[in-house]
């Protein structure tokens, strides 16, 4: 039986009622995990394949945890003011959904405050954890809790994280220590001043973080001292790794209540910078070593968690592929040559470039490039990120707006 007119307009009506009368908390995922691979383009990613695929002893078919997802996409970099973008315009428009000038971090051009996707969802319920393997008032981290037209204001984009309220913190350290003249006061004892845990090392924080709400941890080799801005190969014996951070984390918060995670493999731009091939291949492996102890979760609560792997923008253009190489990587020799400096690029630009490019690894810049960046998910609402889009986008699909 045909239904009437005006009875399909009430089914109608009742149906936009109970599609708008759910809730963003009733949509989105309960916990929500963003990994941001900084300077992580797509030739990055197929590299490092590449290389787990020479170790295995074949041409390809390895793969790594977070290109087995279910979805993937392409996003747009581009700033505001450049077709090529920096980490503090390409952090900003991932962390507010808008694009802003190179340089400016959680503002737009003409220097207003943006709301970054980590304040949103504290305000909805859920605790927010911000966690780097380089420096937290670094551009990306602190494109999530910070508001400033110069990213090297290091000492007062760090003197936000206490208006913040965010529950973690976690990174190398903190550049400028003591502000840009070193005599500003020590930015640990400012936060612990404000509400904060400053812990050094994993022993310090085991000890305070079963009382404590709030906690900001630095590696222990940067104990009270500015961490380094931009350094490779430098790791200390006694620092963790980033999936020890983001299990850390995980801890901390807990999941009792809903929270978001956002994790930075920063150090992966810093060695692309220098076009080091297998320290930058290193630094993607520890990248997506670091997903899989966020997969680890999600696969405890599948139908609560998503997780999302995307980057802030290409850095080298890098490609598989080089003027002088053959048709094949020559995965052994640059191998070897890592293996011999003791994992670290010993070779100066000169003889690093001749060596990638008689390997069939080409670089193009020691800067950041154009090209569209990956992006991956899996868990709820991760359907949203197929195909191609822009990087303002991620915001509103994680919101589920």
């Amino acid at each position: 039986m045909r239904l009437s007119r005006f009875t399909s307009a009430i089914c109608a009506i009742a149906m936009l009622i109970s599609l708008t009368g759910c809730s963003d908390n009733e949509t989105r995922a309960r916990y929500v995990f963003l990994f941001i691979g900084d300077g992580m383009g797509n030739s990055h990613v197929a590299a490092t394949e590449s290389y787990l695929s020479y170790k295995a002893g074949k041409l390809g078919g390895e793969q790594l945890c977070f290109t087995q997802f279910p979805y993937a996409g392409l996003s747009a970099t581009y700033s505001a003011d450049h077709n090529i973008t920096d980490s503090a315009a390409g952090g900003t428009a991932i962390a507010c959904g808008s694009k802003t000038n190179n340089g400016m971090i959680g503002v737009d051009p003409e220097g207003n405050n943006l709301t970054s996707i980590a304040y949103a969802l504290k305000e909805d319920g859920y605790k927010v954890g911000i966690l780097t393997s380089v420096t937290i008032n670094h551009a990306t981290p602190a494109s999530f809790f910070a508001h400033n037209k110069s990213r090297s204001d290091y000492y007062n984009i760090s003197m936000e994280i206490p208006a913040s309220g965010f529950e973690f913190f976690g990174g190398e350290g903190f550049s400028d220590f003591n502000g840009k003249d070193g005599k500003a006061e020590d930015i640990d004892i400012y936060l612990e001043n404000n509400g904060y845990e400053v812990c050094y090392g994993t022993d310090e924080f085991k000890t305070a973080a079963p009382s404590c709400e709030k906690i900001v941890f630095c590696q222990e080799s940067n104990r009270k001292e500015s961490a380094a801005n931009y350094e490779t190969d430098t790791r200390e014996a006694e620092d963790i790794d980033l999936p020890t951070l983001v299990e850390m984390a995980i801890d901390f918060l807990g999941d009792e209540e809903p929270f978001f995670i956002m994790c930075e493999g920063g150090a992966i731009d810093w060695s692309a910078h220098d076009n080091k091939t297998m320290s930058t291949i290193e630094e993607v492996l520890e990248f997506d070593q670091a997903v899989a102890a966020a997969y680890e979760f999600y696969l405890a609560h599948p139908d609560e968690t998503l997780i999302v792997i995307t980057a802030d923008h290409e850095t080298g253009g890098m490609a598989i592929g080089s003027r002088m190489g053959g048709s094949n990587v020559n995965w052994e020799k640059l191998e070897q040559q890592w293996i011999e400096s003791g994992r670290k690029s010993v070779l100066d630009s000169k003889d690093n470039m001749m060596l990638n490019e008689t390997c069939s690894i080409g670089w193009t810049t020691f800067g950041h490039s154009g090209a569209p960046v990956p992006t991956y998910a899996v868990g709820k609402g991760a359907e949203k990120f197929c195909g191609c889009f822009d990087n303002t986008d991620i915001k509103g699909k994680i919101l589920g707006e």
